[in-house]
């Protein structure tokens, strides 16, 4: 095994000067081309970046908003910000043009809670986000990443210890707004390292074959970058990485990513994988094969079992192996991952009794109930356990706060006096069980539904709406709204196929699936409803908008509206000079 390195520079400085054949950061286009950067070439661009931020003012310890998409670049700023001793903030870019005031606002709120001295982007991404200067001006303003690689290389790097902050990341923010977690270079190794620990003691490197990474998520989000980036940098090896929108428009383009370079591990939330069952066609996997790939990881978002599956009776043809499908558990609290099921081994499922279940017992039964994927034991070092909301530790296959401790977890909020850490344990906002040792989760504490006394997971009534015919799968809400009547059940859907009787026939689907019948379901135009930088529904701000009347779709993108965005940009610009 690599010896092992202190801090994230370090383990740059050791990947370029190993230079290993194939290793390193491969970015591909919607056209499936490749730039191929090696270890080496990352580090001389960053050290060119890190100068060109000092130039531009930025100082030892000062933030570095980083809002890019999956390109080149990424690197450059991200390491580049470490060499000059800053700290990169990973933001996402605009990519939902008719929700552009939305995303200021809250990217305005992002930058300020991470005391950015400036923010960083490329020409393209500037030409709409001068209007992030109407809410908020770094010391530095905005600079364009393009020029600041052009700099002659810093001469004398930043040399960061362990416990020096190597980056901040802002958690998901489902129930309540983003919040800037802060992650030591010593806290994010340890992470990736649990990580490719476990995939190489399972299937060790031999005869040649190296393993390989293959991604398309979002770089700013912890599961693409720590996930994904930091393991591959640690461990010297090879990294491919796909648009999130070249995904999305065309999700055969990861499937023939990881044939084509060998990819052995790539995750991805669970959509992804109902996503290539849905649209993923036979013609578009010519000489595809992904029997190389023994890590499928599942996590991010509750798992459907059905969903995963599917997606391995599909692709099986294509020699996906059974044992790949690896459902996890983690947050952006713990900088990543906290439990892994079995890498080889097929994954495996608890069947609960649904009633029983929402009273807080996880009583099994051999057919029928309610079932959920079991996400393993926690990984070497971490430690979870299960405890009631006076904080006692509950029993196996008892419902409670989930909550978690290993060598990763944060040291807290970057911006608050209360942390949610107590004695080394944090609470997770999640619920679930343990079952022979194994977490199980049932949803986040604070979108549970009171129905007559009895708790239901929001998941089980929104999945039942993905089956019926003309509901846009994984957009819908269901939410409970608190009257003096009592608490009622109300359910959002986005429509794929409008049609006049569709959400009578969602009322049908749920009440027969769960029992329950919605006081309300309300159909929706796609991309009604809001979510998270990372995609995830957001529940709680879904049910404020509704009763405040703003629950509507996004404007409109049309040429004129695009270059008046970018006209205000320009102009925000110009005032800040």
């Amino acid at each position: 095994m690599t010896a092992r390195t202190p801090t994230l520079v370090a383990a740059l400085h050791r990947a370029a000067e190993l230079d290993r054949p194939g290793a390193g950061m491969r970015f591909l286009d919607r056209r499936e081309r490749a730039t191929m950067l090696t270890w080496a070439e990352v580090r001389a661009r960053a050290l060119a970046t890190a100068g060109g931020l000092v130039a531009a003012g930025v100082r030892p310890g000062d933030r570095v908003c980083i809002v890019l998409p999956t390109e080149p670049a990424f690197p450059d700023l991200f390491f580049g910000a470490l060499l000059a001793g800053a700290v990169p903030v990973p933001l996402y870019p605009p990519v939902r043009l008719g929700r552009l005031d939305e995303y200021f606002a809250r990217t305005a709120a992002m930058v300020e809670a991470a005391g950015a001295a400036t923010v960083v982007s490329s020409a393209r991404v500037l030409r709409v986000l001068g209007r992030l200067l109407e809410h908020v001006t770094p010391r530095c303003g905005l600079l364009d990443a393009a020029t600041l690689v052009t700099h002659a290389p810093l001469p004398t790097p930043a040399a960061p210890a362990p416990d020096d902050l190597a980056m901040v990341q802002f958690s998901s923010g489902t129930t309540v707004a983003p919040k800037p977690v802060g992650l030591t270079h010593a806290q994010v190794l340890a992470n990736a390292r649990a990580i490719t620990d476990d995939l190489l003691q399972r299937f060790p490197e031999s005869d040649g074959h190296a393993h390989c990474g293959v991604s398309w998520l979002p770089l700013y989000h912890d599961m693409g970058l720590i996930g994904c980036i930091f393991p591959a940098l640690d461990h010297p090896s090879s990294i491919t990485l796909l648009p999130p929108e070249a995904f999305l428009a065309r999700p055969a383009l990861w499937l023939r990513a990881l044939s084509k370079y060998g990819g052995t591990i790539s995750p991805a939330p669970d959509f992804a994988y109902a996503l290539c069952v849905e649209r993923v066609r036979d013609d578009e996997l010519h000489d595809v094969d992904l029997s190389r790939w023994v890590a499928a990881l599942d996590g991010a978002e509750p798992i459907a079992p059905e969903s995963l599956r599917a997606f391995a009776a599909r692709f099986a043809p294509f020699g996906l192996r059974e044992t790949a499908i690896t459902p996890v558990y983690g947050l952006s609290e713990a900088a990543l991952a906290v439990t892994f099921s079995a890498l080889d081994a097929p994954f495996r499922t608890v069947r609960i009794d649904g009633r029983a279940l929402t009273e807080g017992h996880a009583v099994p039964v051999a057919s029928g109930g309610v079932e959920l994927a079991a996400l393993g034991p926690p990984l070497p070092g971490f430690g979870v356990e299960i405890r009631s909301s006076a904080g006692q530790p509950l029993p196996e296959r008892t419902v409670g706060h989930i909550h978690v401790s290993g060598p990763s977890l944060m040291q807290g909020y970057l911006d608050r006096t209360e942390q949610p850490i107590v004695d080394g344990w944090l609470d997770t906002g999640d619920l679930g069980f343990l079952a022979e040792g194994e977490l199980v989760v049932t949803g986040r504490a604070k979108d549970v539904i009171v129905l007559r006394g009895r708790n239901h997971a929001p998941q089980d009534i929104e999945r039942v709406v993905d089956t019926v015919d003309g509901t846009r799968t994984g957009c819908a809400v269901a939410v409970g709204h608190v009257t003096e009547q009592g608490e009622r059940l109300l359910v959002f859907v986005e429509a794929r196929t409008p049609r006049g009787d569709l959400a009578d026939a969602c009322m049908r689907a749920i009440q027969a699936a769960t029992g329950l019948r919605p006081d309300l379901v309300l159909i929706l135009e796609p991309g009604t409803l809001p979510r998270t930088s990372s995609g995830k529904l957001r529940r709680g701000l879904a049910l404020r908008r509704w009763l405040d009347g703003t629950l509507t779709p996004p404007e409109s993108v049309t040429m004129l509206r695009l270059a008046g965005a970018m006209a205000r940009s320009t102009l925000a610009r110009w005032r800040a000079r």
